[in-house]
C-alpha cells in the first residue's frame, strides 16, 4: 500500500534543490529543505506517540513551519485540523474535544490558556510561533531527516475541517486522501499550472483556499510560491511583477482596485488571477479588467468538496459566473422539497457529486445522511440556476450563511449567544452589504418587554466568545421581528431594510 497524497504532491520533490518558497525578504526554501523539515516534523509527531488515523489540531500563524507541518501529518498517516487563528479559547475547546485531537499546536502565548483548558485530556501541547520558533522547532533539530511515508489508502481521512452548521454546533467534514489528491490534480490541469509558475500567495493555510487549492496545485506541478504570512497591499504590489498566478478572496481585489499602482503594466507577467470563497461583484471584474487587462477566473468551492466549478482557462470568463463544473465532477439544481431535476435556468439547490466530495461529518451520521444522497450527490445547501450557455450562476444560500472577506458564518451560532444576553428577547443574525468584505454579519436585537438591553456589553461579550469575523459589526435594536403566517422570521425583509446600513457609513 502507497500513501496517495504523499506519493504525488511531496515525494518527486525529494532532493529538488529549486525553489518551493519564496519570502519578502528575498529569502528562499528549496524544496528539498522543505522536504527534510517535514520528515522531522514528521518524528517528532511520531514520537509523541500518534499512530495513523490520530487527530491533530492546529492553530498557528501561517508560516513555512506551519505548512512543512500538514505535509508531516500527511506523511506520518494522521489527520490533520487546520484552525483558523482568529478562533478563541471557547471555540477551540469545542473543535478539540469533538475530534478527540490527540495533540494540539498553537502559539506559544495561547499555551499556558489551553494547558488550564485540557488538563484532564490525554493531549499532547505543542507551540510555534509566526517567526518558526517554539516547542515544535526545539525538538525538530534531534530528528532524522529520513521518515519512511506511512502507507494510507486513498479513501482515508487525511484532514477534517470545520464549518459551521445552522443548528449552532459546528460539523467536522472528512476529507480523504482522494478527496485532495484528485482536486488538486483536475485543478492543475483546467488552469494550466507548470513548472513555470511562481504563485504568489497571501491567504491563510487553515482554510481550503489557501492550504488545499494553491499549495497542493504548486506541489502537483513544481512549481514555486511568493509566501507572504498575510494579506499586505504594499507587499502584493511589491510582489505582483515576480509572480504568474494569484489567488485571492474578492477583498484582495477590491483593495487593489483602490491602489493607483495596479496598472497593465505592471501585471503584465501575470497569466492567471483566481478569485474565490466568497462572490465578486460583476462590478468589481469589470473594473479589474479595465485597469490591468485580465478578467478574473472565478470558481465555486465548499470546505466539504473544494472545488467544484470554475470558469474557463480559455474562452469567456463570465461575470457574476462560476462557469462549469470540472472535470469529474456532476452537478444539477434540483427542486429543494422534492429533489427532483429542475428545468434549466430556473433556481434550485445545487447537488454535486465526484472523487472531491467529502467522507462526511466527523461523528454525525443523521447529519451526514440528510447532506449526502446515497447515490453520492451532496446537498450544498447553496441555490444556483445554470444558463443557456451552461455556466452556473449562484444565486442565494438557503441555510443562511453569511460569507464576509472569504470565511464562511452561520448566523444560528452568533443568536445563540445573543439571546443568551441580559433584556435580550430574541435575535436575529444576518449577512448585509459591505463595500470591502462583501457582506458582513449584522445583529438585531428584540428587547425582553420593559427592558433596554445594552449593547456595548452584548457586543463586548460576542468579542469575548466569537472570532473577530464572526462577530456582529453592528447591532440593532427593534420592536420585533417580521415573521410570515408560520411564524418564521423572514430575514429577507430584514436584509432589504438594512442593505444600506454600511453602505451609507
Amino acid at each position: 500500500m502507497i500513501n496517495p497524497l504523499y506519493d504525488r504532491l511531496f515525494r518527486p520533490h525529494e532532493g529538488k534543490t529549486t525553489p518551493f518558497l519564496r519570502f519578502l525578504d528575498g529569502t528562499e526554501m528549496r524544496y528539498q529543505d522543505f522536504l527534510s523539515l517535514v520528515s522531522r516534523l514528521a518524528h517528532v509527531l511520531t514520537e509523541k506517540g500518534l499512530v495513523p488515523g490520530d487527530r491533530v489540531a492546529v492553530q498557528v500563524h501561517k508560516s513555512a513551519q506551519a505548512l512543512a507541518l500538514y505535509g508531516a501529518a500527511v506523511k506520518a498517516g494522521l489527520v490533520f485540523l487546520p484552525l483558523n487563528t482568529a478562533y478563541t479559547a471557547h471555540e477551540i475547546t469545542y473543535f478539540v474535544e469533538d475530534s478527540g485531537a490527540r495533540l494540539l499546536v498553537c502559539d506559544s502565548a495561547d499555551i499556558k490558556t489551553y494547558q488550564s483548558i485540557f488538563s484532564d485530556h490525554d493531549m499532547e501541547m505543542l507551540s510555534l510561533d509566526a517567526d518558526g520558533s517554539g516547542t515544535l522547532m526545539d525538538q525538530v533539530s534531534l530528528m532524522d531527516a529520513d521518515f519512511h511515508p506511512v502507507p494510507r489508502d486513498k479513501e482515508d481521512l487525511v484532514a477534517i475541517l470545520y464549518t459551521s452548521g445552522t443548528t449552532g454546533r459546528s460539523k467536522g467534514a472528512m476529507l480523504t486522501q482522494n478527496n485532495l489528491l484528485s482536486n488538486a490534480l483536475s485543478l492543475a490541469e483546467a488552469w494550466r499550472f507548470t513548472d513555470q509558475d511562481v504563485l504568489l500567495h497571501a491567504l491563510p493555510i487553515f482554510h481550503t483556499h489557501g492550504l488545499f487549492v494553491a499549495t497542493n496545485i504548486v506541489l502537483a506541478t513544481s512549481g514555486s510560491i511568493l509566501f507572504l504570512p498575510k494579506f499586505d497591499l504594499d507587499a502584493i504590489m511589491t510582489l505582483i511583477p515576480k509572480a504568474t498566478t494569484m489567488m485571492g478572496v474578492p477583498t484582495f481585489y477590491t483593495r487593489m482596485l483602490e491602489d493607483q499602482r495596479l496598472t497593465q503594466e505592471m501585471t503584465a507577467h501575470i497569466r492567471l488571477f483566481v478569485s474565490g470563497s466568497a462572490p465578486l461583484l460583476a462590478e468589481s471584474h469589470r473594473q479589474f479588467s479595465a485597469r490591468t487587462g485580465h478578467a478574473i477566473l472565478e470558481r465555486y468551492g465548499m470546505t466539504e468538496t473544494n472545488m467544484n466549478t470554475s470558469n474557463p482557462y480559455d474562452g469567456e470568463r463570465r461575470p457574476g459566473t462560476v462557469g462549469f463544473p470540472l472535470p469529474g465532477v456532476e452537478l444539477k439544481i434540483t427542486d429543494p422539497e422534492q429533489g427532483t431535476m429542475m428545468p434549466q435556468g430556473e433556481v434550485g439547490q445545487i447537488e454535486l457529486r465526484g472523487p472531491n466530495v467529502f467522507k462526511g461529518y466527523w461523528q454525525m451520521p443523521e447529519k451526514t445522511a440528510t447532506e449526502l444522497r446515497p447515490d453520492g450527490f451532496f446537498i450544498t445547501g447553496d441555490l444556483g440556476r445554470i444558463d443557456a450557455d451552461g455556466y452556473l450562476h449562484i444565486v442565494g444560500r438557503n441555510k443562511d450563511l453569511i460569507i464576509s472577506g472569504g470565511y464562511n458564518i452561520y448566523p444560528k451560532e452568533i443568536e445563540l449567544i445573543l439571546d443568551d444576553q441580559p433584556g435580550v428577547l430574541e435575535s436575529a443574525v444576518l449577512g448585509v452589504p459591505h463595500p470591502d468584505l462583501g457582506e458582513t454579519v449584522l445583529g438585531v436585537i428584540v428587547a425582553v418587554p420593559g427592558q433596554t438591553p445594552d449593547l456595548d456589553h452584548i457586543a463586548a461579550t460576542a468579542a469575548s466568545a466569537l472570532a473577530r469575523f464572526k462577530q456582529p459589526r453592528k447591532l440593532i435594536l427593534i420592536d420585533e421581528l417580521p415573521r410570515n403566517t408560520m411564524g418564521k422570521v423572514q430575514k429577507n425583509i430584514l436584509r432589504e431594510r438594512y442593505k444600506d446600513v454600511f453602505l451609507d457609513d
